[in-house]
């Protein structure tokens, strides 16, 4: 039996989600998102084309039907501009499960988290699925949980930075303290970074620059999709208790 990536009710075979921006074009995009296997791909609504027919349609290369939008509020800083997107990603594609991302500041481009917990609360009370992009604050996840959140989707560390995970502590409390899809969103350089939060007990990964930026993307596209499938069985393999001391792994009785 297949172990799927559940969210708001829907499965999906892969735990590894694509971002569509920063590719050089779309072909190269399409190519990189079928050979990592993912099931999701974000769309940032207010940066690519998704209704505009005389210009280039995603679309035309990534066919909705086989691969689930998940349209994001990528660029918007206040609460009215992420619900004001969100809507109008509905009525353009009757889009339910979006991901939801209200950032702070330019230079860090950190989670405002006082306007994405408004925001959370006004789109789930509007019958939205939301996936949410937010700090690592086990506190503030619960309330995002309590609030109505769909997923939780902590940074590993700055978009873009490729730092990997840096708060692995918060990263486990929030694993341990809530029954959502935790989902590691933002800040992933490289294969292993996808590994390690599998193996934390996250649920999946959210990728788009190390793989749009990477010296060869297709290739870190199939690397970032067997990270992920590793990660996540050795994390269900359970893994040996760690000791300051040495265990000797051969027999100790019967030795010449």
């Amino acid at each position: 039996m297949i172990d799927k990536l559940k969210v708001a009710n829907k499965r999906f075979n892969s735990r590894l989600i694509v971002g569509t921006g920063k590719y050089k074009n779309m072909s190269e995009c399409a190519k990189a998102i079928k050979l990592s296997g993912a099931d999701i791909v974000t769309v940032a609504v207010r940066r690519v084309n998704i209704s505009d027919k005389k210009k280039p349609l995603l679309m035309d290369y990534i066919d909705p039907k086989k691969i689930t939008y998940l349209p994001n509020t990528a660029g918007c800083f206040t609460s009215e501009d992420a619900l004001r997107t969100l809507r109008l990603a509905r009525e353009i594609g009757g889009w339910k499960l979006v991901k939801l991302e209200v950032l702070g500041d330019k230079k860090n481009l950190f989670p405002d988290m006082i306007e994405t917990l408004k925001s959370t609360e006004v789109l789930s009370k509007e019958g939205f699925k939301v996936m949410v992009y937010c700090n690592d604050d086990p506190l503030m996840a619960k309330r995002l949980e309590n609030v109505g959140a769909s997923a939780i989707m902590p940074l590993a560390a700055p978009i873009g930075s490729g730092l990997g995970i840096q708060n692995k502590i918060n990263i486990k409390i929030i694993r341990n303290q809530t029954k959502l899809p935790l989902i590691i969103d933002a800040g992933l350089g490289q294969a292993s970074d996808a590994t390690i939060a599998m193996e934390l007990g996250c649920d999946g990964v959210l990728v788009n620059t190390a793989i749009a930026k990477a010296k060869k993307p297709f290739n870190m596209a199939i690397a970032f999709k067997n990270a992920v499938i590793a990660g996540r069985q050795s994390y269900l393999s359970g893994r040996i208790d760690q000791t300051l001391m040495g265990n000797p792994s051969s027999p100790t009785k019967g030795i010449i």
